[in-house]
């Protein structure tokens, strides 16, 4: 099981940025048939991206072929537990995707839209950000 995480950066450690507004692009289902789409704004770490896209090729197993529309690109630091104030910011304590809601962040195709219905269920259940199933033809 590999994380994901950039091969290489320009720099080490970033902002925190905001999380305001809609996803500014990536909101449509553009290479499967259903699509996971976010509704509340958040951070998606490497090892929650990984933990769902496990949840959804189990449920989809060899008919499917799953889409991750996301990558960690976002470094996040921490300070170690019983530190003082100043000393600078902390170490580089892993990578996150920001999504904002209309992101799709997963995709699948070749596979009913029960099958889909209950892979998204199963890697909801492994995010830390509200989600809907979406699909590339209005569901009847």
């Amino acid at each position: 099981m590999s994380m994901l995480s950039p091969k290489r950066s320009k720099f080490r450690k970033s902002h925190k940025g905001h999380l305001a507004g809609k996803a500014k692009g990536g909101n449509e289902v553009s290479f499967g048939d259903y699509g996971l789409q976010v509704t509340s704004p958040g951070w998606i770490t490497a090892r929650q991206i990984e933990a769902a896209r496990v949840a959804i090729s189990r449920s989809v197993k060899k008919f499917g072929k799953i889409h991750v529309r996301v990558f960690p690109d976002h470094p996040y630091t921490k300070k170690p537990a019983e530190t003082r104030m100043g000393t600078g910011k902390g170490g580089v304590e892993g990578w996150v995707a920001v999504v904002r809601p209309g992101r799709v962040i997963f995709e699948v195709e070749g596979v009913s839209l029960e099958i889909a219905k209950e892979a998204f269920h199963r890697a909801h259940h492994k995010l830390s950000v509200k989600t809907q199933l979406v699909s590339r033809e209005p569901v009847l």
